[in-house]
């Protein structure tokens, strides 16, 4: 069996993705005003980045779930199983070994608050999972 990416899975992912980071981070969403207090981005700086930061989100949305839809389609070929657990499995090593170790990095040398890498790196837990989940559910 070789790497089979459905591509379904992958779009289902990338609109999990894209409503998870609108729920997480808005101005209405869970974090979003505590993620302004701590970031000191106003909704004038959001205004003036212009659609930047929403072309680099998308942009990072979709190759994490391409990523993750090859990495589940090894991990499926390799261990021969097809089982969600897998696929979760594959969501929290993944964002453990790149996501989570990366920004704690980032944000202790840059020293960000405490609270903020906290935010940032359980948001990053749910992106992974959530978007595994659709991968594992629709694969």
């Amino acid at each position: 069996m070789g790497l089979s990416i459905s591509w379904p899975a992958v779009a289902a992912a990338i609109v999990t993705g894209m409503a998870i980071a609108m729920v997480w981070y808005s101005d209405w969403g869970l974090f979003g005003t505590v993620w302004r207090k701590l970031t000191g981005v106003t909704k004038e700086d959001s205004a003036r980045g212009g659609k930047r930061p929403f072309a680099v989100l998308v942009a990072s949305i979709v190759v994490t779930a391409l990523a993750l839809a090859v990495a589940c389609s090894i991990a499926s070929t390799f261990f021969e199983s097809s089982s969600l657990w897998l696929d979760l499995a594959v969501g929290l090593v993944t964002w453990l070994g790149f996501s989570l170790s990366t920004l704690a990095q980032h944000n202790a040398f840059e020293q960000k608050p405490a609270r903020l890498t906290l935010i940032n790196c359980a948001y990053q837990l749910v992106l992974f999972e959530g978007m595994a989940l659709a991968v594992g559910l629709l694969r």
